[in-house]
């Protein structure tokens, strides 16, 4: 989850090869602080500049919630790097508390079970075990109301290759407990779940105009979501300079590839389109990549800023997406090769 800053040197005068060096930073909070993690890269950048002299160009990398830092810090601090390698990152920023936050409404609205506002974590946890559960079911074992729950969370999802098999993994972790009156760091307070459409596939006897009217919806505080005042948890923009490399699980329910889907049309939106490539990987889980899957696309990711060689990658709008990410996965998933 941390964010990783790569560095090229300049080149030996006798060999002419080039040489890199790896810095990382460690964790200055075990919270989700991505202005912190910020300043940490830029620090420690400025801090090889100073140790070891000034590279040629310096590439950001982040896994994770370092996929929040890297973007952000683009976005933000144009021009400190020259390129962004994100694995299985929250490339989306804040929108992934706004999935988190719109599952669990729409749990809380099918189920018939109130979440949201338990009066604390304890009473929340009972009220998913003793309630929610019996009233939905697991998957696998669904009730007429967890097969309406599934339909909706395959939409939020953005309904890609083994997000099914990825939903078992994170199927009650991602049910977000909501803390009345307490104080709370700036993801939560700049959550907003009221552009959120909902979807949900006919036949199950829910009216999807209906469901989106009714579901519950969050705003976020006072001050917070502005770029102004709190710019790591602002709307991002698409507006990157560099180019960005991005790889990420299509059954990743944790940070899930529908982020990937909603910055790719931020930056069609800002006219930066071309700086991003996208790779999917056909694999459930949350970081999972291997060195294979790594070095290619960090190798790819070097010619591309060295050469102008602009690397493949996939289509994460294509209209059907049942061919996402084969040409990057190695080792095809059971699932994926039963079907």
């Amino acid at each position: 989850m941390r964010g990783l800053a790569p560095a090229r040197c300049r080149p030996s005068r006798s060999t002419h090869t080039w040489r890199y060096a790896w810095a990382a930073t460690g964790y200055r909070s075990i919270g989700y602080r991505p202005e912190w993690f910020i300043d940490d890269v830029r620090a420690l950048r400025e801090r090889f500049v100073r140790e070891v002299g000034r590279p040629r160009w310096t590439i950001i990398h982040g896994q994770s919630m370092g996929g929040h830092v890297t973007i952000a810090s683009l976005e933000l601090h144009p021009g400190l790097y020259q390129g962004a390698l994100i694995e299985c990152g929250i490339i989306d920023g804040i929108a992934l508390a706004d999935f988190l936050y719109a599952y669990t409404a729409a749990a809380e609205y099918i189920g018939g079970v109130p979440l949201l506002d338990a009066p604390d974590r304890q009473t929340f946890h009972r009220r998913v075990n003793e309630q929610w559960v019996p009233a939905v079911g697991t998957p696998g074992a669904y009730t007429e109301r967890g097969r309406r729950f599934e339909s909706v969370v395959k939409h939020l999802l953005g309904d890609p290759p083994l997000w099914r098999e990825g939903l078992e993994r994170r199927y009650l972790p991602n049910l977000v407990y909501l803390a009345p009156g307490e104080s709370r760091e700036g993801l939560r307070r700049a959550v907003s779940t009221q552009h959120v459409r909902y979807r949900i596939d006919p036949g199950l006897g829910v009216d999807e105009t209906e469901l989106n009217s009714r579901v519950r919806r969050i705003s976020p505080e006072p001050g917070f979501r502005s770029r102004a005042n709190d710019p790591a948890y602002a709307e991002l923009t698409g507006r990157i300079t560099v180019p960005v490399l991005a790889l990420h699980e299509t059954g990743d329910s944790r940070v899930p590839f529908v982020l990937q889907q909603q910055y790719r049309r931020r930056t069609l939106a800002a006219g930066t389109a071309d700086l991003l490539v996208q790779r999917a990987v056909r694999w459930p889980g949350h970081c999972t990549f291997d060195s294979e899957i790594r070095d290619g696309a960090f190798d790819d990711l070097v010619a591309w800023i060295e050469k102008g060689v602009k690397p493949a990658g996939d289509d994460v709008l294509a209209s059907d997406p049942t061919a996402l990410g084969r040409r990057w996965t190695p080792r095809p998933h059971p699932a994926d090769r039963a079907r």
